[in-house]
């Protein structure tokens, strides 16, 4: 089993950065790979990005390319999402899950565990 814990959420205005964690503990980390989600109230589930489990290869949605930045270090089980210029739209709940697979990674049904999530409020 894999636990995983967001966090770095809160309140930022607008053209502001956060950073987002994901801390994992249970199965070795090293060997997952991670996606970020994201899901505003009244909307679906948004795959934003993910990155495999040795942190060669990311990929990155249309909705934070250019803005969002994933990464991992392995010796701190920590996955992170790097979110600058914030925009009022980016406010959502911001989850991250994990995966075995090395493929299929734009796909939510390839993930098998997640987090609870941490909500990240932009301010106009």
């Amino acid at each position: 089993q894999v636990q995983l814990v967001e966090s770095g959420g809160g309140l930022v205005q607008a053209g502001g950065s956060l950073r987002l964690s994901c801390a994992a503990s249970g199965r070795t980390f090293s060997s997952l790979s991670v996606g970020w989600f994201r899901q505003a109230p009244g909307k679906e589930r948004e795959l934003l990005g993910a990155i495999n489990w040795s942190g060669g290869s990311t990929f990155y949605r249309d909705s934070v390319k250019g803005r969002g930045t994933i990464s991992r270090d392995n010796a701190k089980n920590t996955v992170y999402l790097q979110m600058n210029n914030l925009k009022p739209e980016d406010t959502a709940v911001y989850l991250c899950a994990a995966t075995a697979l090395d493929y299929g990674l734009g796909y939510s049904s390839s993930y098998d565990y997640w987090g609870q999530g941490t909500q990240v409020t932009v301010s106009s």
